[in-house]
């Protein structure tokens, strides 16, 4: 157990203790924290500007840079969230906690990447890439759901832990 306590080292949902207090003490939390929901607005609010173009014609323009604003700040938090995993977890990337999330997170930025190179090369016509990017966007809600899924189970596991009803009397 690399020289830990046995009893710190057990996981109490996805986190050890020790895994827990690394979490908490580093600013990389702080920063997915503020990143997540941010992406998130961009996330509606371009979303919108989709469906707006799609439906009417309309701000292909605004749409097309909502997008990429979308997409820059996928690549940052991926990037921001690699360094929080090698600091709680020890490795930058599919960490056992977060394994399939960050496997899905791969097809979200590949298909976020795929609308970039499509619009940079003229590859595809309007509509195909906004029906591209509400492919990267599906990719991207289902990738969120996964994240909240898990960190509110291990939110729940943790205070089932802490609570004085799972203690077991000596």
């Amino acid at each position: 157990m690399h020289g830990h306590s046995a009893r710190n080292s057990v996981p109490v949902g996805l986190y050890t203790a020790e895994e827990r207090a690394r979490r908490d003490a580093t600013v990389w939390t702080t920063i997915q924290g503020v990143l997540a929901p941010l992406q998130f607005l961009v996330f509606l609010v371009s979303l919108v500007l989709v469906i707006r173009y799609l439906w009417n014609g309309e701000g292909y323009v605004i749409a097309t840079w909502s997008i990429v604003a979308k997409t820059m700040i996928l690549y940052l938090i991926m990037v921001t969230g690699a360094i929080w995993e090698k600091i709680v977890f020890g490795q930058y990337l599919f960490a056992p906690a977060f394994f399939w999330e960050d496997v899905f997170s791969f097809a979200v930025i590949a298909l976020h990447t795929a609308y970039l190179w499509a619009l940079f090369t003229a590859a595809m016509s309007t509509t195909s890439l906004m029906i591209l990017a509400l492919a990267a966007y599906a990719a991207y809600v289902i990738n969120a759901i996964q994240f909240v899924l898990k960190l509110r189970a291990a939110r729940l596991q943790a205070a089932a832990a802490s609570s004085p009803a799972s203690e077991v009397p000596a």
